[in-house]
């Protein structure tokens, strides 16, 4: 959740410091902070709120030192204010947390026995302080280290310094990614690539329970048995491009407005351009043998994992079961032998997903990650990996990795089910023209960003909203409504629109806008029967549907957005559009933080 840099350098770190934890702010804004060397001396800067407000405080009180580290917080222990904020220090030690530390109250008892004080409500601080006692006790900093991770439960990324040692950082990993990147003369520690993207190509991810000791000279990896690693050193190719909103006003704007290009660039990867058949890496299971595919995710990526089982199950005859991640993980499900799992998750190191996937190995699952880092901690546990391309996502709320999701899944479920046989050639080859389609028909979807920003100005005085839709649009009603709670706070549902007369219409009056999703097809007409149930109790109907659809009961609704016709199995790429367009106008016309939402951070890496 928290984001985390540090480096060792030529000159003093603190306003480079500061320009990564930009890059990671959108993993937690509650507080921020620094600390360097100074003189052999610990110093830190901390500011409660968001990043500015310690960019802020560095202007105001310069923080000198070439060796520093700093922290963007999610808070999870304490509440978030100045005092919580790391870096959390000692004397000797300063160290910058990501993830939790479960036994810290027991180690926190036993430190307090042996007389060191606390100052702050976090389970971080106990590192600062378990650290610390090592070295008090004759430790040299790296053994000190060593020493504490063995003590440590929990899931954690950790950058420390140490007062004394100028030139000197220890970072270590466990449930929680770290990066390692390699400059001139000059080394770096961050929450992953995205942060040190200003400074380096040159990145080493840390692998489960590693540590690092970094010194201007390079780095020395240690695996969990405190035993010399080899890691490779990988060339990331980011662009500034990539991580800047360039002329739009959010990430979130430019991330929808991106979709038409990364679509089709994750359509160009998994459809054969010569022969428009769906093509995967080598490596995937005998599909025809697999008895039945468990899909595991959470939030956005579970109503991703919702329209797969549809997929499935309809093209590739496959059962499928859907499970959100943090349920699944303690539910020890039977799996059946000769099973396989897909796990989805934009980050890859989603803790909960990521438990999900070891347990379906344990039960001899074959495993397949859909991620948008390939050198994630799910990248790397699975057997077949399955990147989304998306390029990164700064925005909170999640829009091109959902279509994305969509677009790989939908090449993933053709290629399945030309191995199994249940798809033929004829169909296939419309179904994969109908996807090779979608980048262009995702183009046109935007050009109603005027008129969605104008029904979006009525929608933001609304107290509670309800999306409906069936079959693979009933996803989308659901990620609609995720999307508006998220960044408008505005109570908002999604429904099953068959399930409307089964408690939801009691809602139904003229302050309850009802967004309907009803491609015309065969469930329209079910569809627009439930639309007439709400408009004869009053509901304000947004109708989203093509030129078909809207001849025959556009005149009916409130507001219509017209979209293109297309085969109904493409039909939650481009839905998905106007419904994150909706939030997205209805978030600025509220005037809420559209990329940095109350309460929310972009990766989940703790429980």
């Amino acid at each position: 959740m928290c984001g985390i840099v540090g480096i060792v350098g030529r000159e003093v770190v603190a306003e480079r410091l500061v320009d990564g934890l930009r890059r990671l702010e959108y993993r937690g804004y509650d507080s921020a902070g620094l600390a360097g060397l100074v003189d052999g001396r610990i110093e830190r800067r901390r500011a409660e709120g968001k990043l500015q407000a310690l960019a802020d405080l560095i202007a105001a009180e310069p923080l000198g030192g070439v060796t520093g580290i700093g922290h963007t917080r999610w808070a999870t222990h304490g509440a978030p204010n100045t005092v919580n904020a790391h870096p959390h220090a000692t004397e000797h030690v300063a160290v910058v947390h990501n993830g939790i530390i479960e036994n810290f109250r027991e180690l926190k008892d036993e430190l307090v026995a042996r007389g060191h004080v606390f100052e702050s409500e976090t389970d971080s601080e106990v590192v600062a302080h378990l650290v610390s006692d090592g070295i008090d006790n004759g430790l040299s900093p790296q053994d000190a280290v060593a020493a504490a991770l063995r003590k440590l439960r929990g899931a954690f990324a950790l950058a420390m310094l140490f007062a004394g040692r100028d030139g000197l950082l220890i970072g270590a990993r466990r449930g929680s990614p770290l990066a390692v990147g390699f400059g001139e003369g000059e080394m770096f520690l961050g929450s992953d690539a995205l942060a040190l993207s200003s400074w380096t190509r040159r990145v080493l991810y840390l692998e489960e329970g590693d540590w690092v000791v970094l010194s201007k000279a390079g780095a020395q990896v240690f695996d969990h048995e405190d035993r010399p690693a080899e890691r490779s050193i990988r060339t990331v190719a980011l662009s500034p491009s990539q991580i800047e909103k360039g002329n739009f006003r959010h990430y979130m704007q430019k991330e929808i407005f991106e979709q038409p290009q990364v679509i089709g660039d994750a359509i160009a990867t998994y459809l054969d351009p010569a022969t428009r058949l769906p093509r995967l890496p080598e490596g995937g299971p005998d599909w025809r043998a697999v008895s039945r595919l468990t899909i595991v995710a959470c939030g956005t990526s579970y109503y991703a994992a919702l329209v797969a089982k549809y997929w499935f199950e309809q093209m590739a005859r496959l059962p499928a079961e859907v499970d959100i991640a943090s349920e699944f993980r303690y539910r020890e499900a039977p799996l059946p032998t000769g099973g396989a799992a897909l796990f989805v998750s934009q980050s890859g190191e989603t803790a909960d997903t990521l438990a999900a996937l070891r347990y379906a190995r344990s039960q001899g699952q074959f495993i397949v990650a859909l991620v948008n880092v390939p050198e994630s901690s799910m990248a790397r546990e699975a057997d077949l990996v399955l990147p989304i391309l998306a390029g990164p996502e700064i925005g909170v709320a999640s829009t091109k990795a959902f279509t994305c999701q969509l677009a790989v899944i939908m090449c993933l479920v053709l290629a399945v089910a030309r191995a199994r046989g249940t798809l033929d050639g004829e169909e296939e080859a419309r179904l994969c023209a109908a996807l090779s389609e979608v980048p262009a028909r995702a183009l046109e979807v935007l050009n109603h960003d005027e008129k969605i920003r104008e029904i979006a100005g009525w929608l933001s005085e609304a107290r509670d909203v309800l999306y409906l839709g069936r079959g693979v649009t009933f996803p989308v009603a659901l990620e609609g409504a995720l999307k508006l709670k998220e960044i408008s706070y505005i109570h908002a549902e999604g429904y099953a629109a068959g399930e409307l007369k089964h408690g939801p219409i009691a809602l139904i009056d003229e302050q309850v806008p009802v967004i309907v999703l009803a491609p015309h097809g065969p469930l329209f007409e079910k569809t627009v029967s439930n639309m007439q149930e709400v408009l004869a109790r009053g509901g304000r109907v947004v109708l989203l549907s093509d030129t078909k659809g809207i001849a025959t009961e556009g005149r009916h609704a409130a507001e219509i957005i017209e979209l293109p016709v297309v085969h109904a199995f493409v039909t939650p790429l481009l839905y998905a559009i106007p419904v994150q367009l909706l939030a997205y106008h209805t978030a600025v016309a509220k005037g809420t933080d559209v990329d940095q939402p109350r309460n929310l951070a972009k990766s989940v890496t703790v429980e």
